[in-house]
Parts: structure tokens; sequence; C-alpha cells
């Protein structure tokens, strides 16, 4: 059975009340996303959440991303830095539903995005049903669909004629967030790499009539880049198949926190963030920006 109430009321809670008829590409304009392991709070850190807490929020203060894929944070983590952080609404739920364990949790902008769909799925045999996989530490999905909030200029009157059937646009695209089993439990990573490439395969269009959505795949893959995970996700550099992510970065290396995309998007910056005061980190992950420019 699919779950849709959770969505609904979430839905009816931001309050959206409104639906796109296309989805034209907003040239030039610019976002910023990050993925980022908070790090769950365990009392036996050198580093406590206490001490860490503050770190976090100074360092999305200092870098200010549009979007943020997060990965490990238990609920008074995120109510944590969605009450120090106002300019973000944060969404998801635990990854054995509701408010239990830990969250995929996504932070975005609600100046600059509306959230127009969202759901959940787990990395499973059974994907709809909430903490299935294994008893210990399931893992899932967060995701959702977004648009640009578009206003005219100062001095300018509204795109947006009384008749307004086929003349609004706005730019929409979907983020993905997750976080992959550890890394003896190989196969289970690949079977989950192959999950989200078939369920983001038929997502780039709203209709016939519409522009490809552009995706954002953020996370913690406990994997390295050429791996098996990857290239399922990524291909082999050869592939011509649209439903494959690129890379934000080229380089390769030991990093296993990602940010993929596809679409009508070109990476303007990339960078891994050595954030920390004194020695002492946020997270025991350096968190990643990637610039994007819609094309």
């Amino acid at each position: 059975m699919k779950r849709t109430t959770h969505n609904a009321f979430l839905l009816l809670t931001v309050g959206i009340v409104c639906w796109a008829t296309t989805s034209a590409p907003a040239k030039g304009e610019k976002i910023r996303v990050m993925t980022f392991n908070l790090r769950y709070a365990n009392p036996r850190d050198p580093v406590v959440w206490e001490q860490r807490r503050v770190m976090q929020v100074d360092l999305i203060e200092k870098y200010s991303p549009d979007i943020i894929g997060t990965q490990e944070g238990l609920k008074e983590q995120v109510d944590y830095l969605m009450d120090h952080l106002p300019q973000y609404v944060v969404v998801g739920e635990g990854r054995k539903g509701g408010d239990d364990d830990e969250h995929m949790a996504i932070f975005y902008k609600h100046s600059r995005f509306r959230l127009r769909e969202l759901d959940s799925f787990w990395l499973s045999e059974t994907p709809e049903i909430a903490g299935s996989g294994p008893d210990v530490n399931p893992r899932m999905v967060t995701w959702g669909r977004f648009a640009l909030i578009t206003r005219p200029s100062t001095g300018e009157t509204s795109q947006h004629r009384s008749d307004y059937r086929g003349v609004w646009n706005t730019q929409e695209f979907y983020v993905f967030n997750t976080h992959f089993f550890t890394g003896r439990h190989t196969q289970a990573k690949i079977n989950s790499a192959q999950l989200i490439l078939d369920r983001t395969r038929h997502i780039r269009d709203f209709g016939h009539w519409s522009q490809h959505r552009p995706i954002f795949l953020t996370g913690d893959f406990n994997a390295r880049p050429g791996g098996p995970e990857h290239r399922i996700l990524t291909g082999d550099g050869t592939s011509d198949d649209p439903s494959q992510f690129k890379d934000s970065t080229d380089r390769q290396g030991r990093r296993i926190d990602w940010i993929l995309y596809r679409g009508r998007v070109k990476v303007t910056h990339y960078e891994e963030i050595d954030y920390n005061v004194d020695g002492r980190y946020p997270s025991d992950h350096l968190p990643i920006i990637a610039d994007f420019e819609f094309e």
C-alpha cells in the first residue's frame, strides 16, 4: 500500500495549493546544494552534540546553502537546527517512521522554494513499508519536488495574466537524500543504488508538455567513487543513458559523501568544507557543497 497520509498532512501544513502547468527552465538561476552527515548525538563522542551543534549552525549560516541533505540526525538534532536556522524549513521522517531513529532530513530555504511533493521509501525489498530492511539500522531515502519562487523585479508588473492558462512557467527540480549501508554490506549498497536509479528513471516529466526536471541526489553512500555503487548511478563515463547521474566533481578519491545530479544544470563550484574550531569538528564527516546553474 502506498504511504500517502503523512504526505497529505505535510503538504497541507506548508500550504501548497497550486500546481504548475509547465516547467520551463529558469536560465541563469543558481542553487547551492549541501550534503552533510550530522553525526548522531552519541554521548560517548569526544566532542559531544551539545558542543557540535553551535558549530553546525555557524557553518550552515556561513556557507548559506539553499538545499541541505542531512544524514544521521536524531529528532533532537533536527529540531535544534530547525529552531536556530529560521530561514530553513525541514522535512522528512525517521528511518523507522515518524520521529523514531535517524532522519534523512532535507532543509530548504523557504524564501526561495515551494515544496510541491514529499515522500520517503526504504532501501529494502519492500520500499513502501516504513522501517523495512534489517531490524537494526534500516536505510531510507527522503525526496521532495521543489519549485523556484519567482517574483517580478522592482517596478515590473506580474508576468502572470489574469488568464493564466499556458503562461505559468516555473523551474521545478527534485532532491533525493539518502544514507547507504556500511562498507561490509556490499550487495545491499549495490541493490540500493539500483533501486534509486529505477525510482528516478521515470520522473523527469510532469507531462508531455513539460520540460525535464533536474534531480539532485545527496547522501552518505559509504562507498567511494569508481566503485560498483557509483558506476550504477553514474555509468562508466561513456553511457548516454539519460537516467544516469553525473558527479558534481570528476576527481577520484576516498570521499563517501556525494552530490550527484541529472538534467539541464551545470556545476559552477564544488568544495569539501574543512570547517573546525580549534581543531574540533562539527561532525566526523566534512560537509560538501556544490553550486549549480540552470541552463
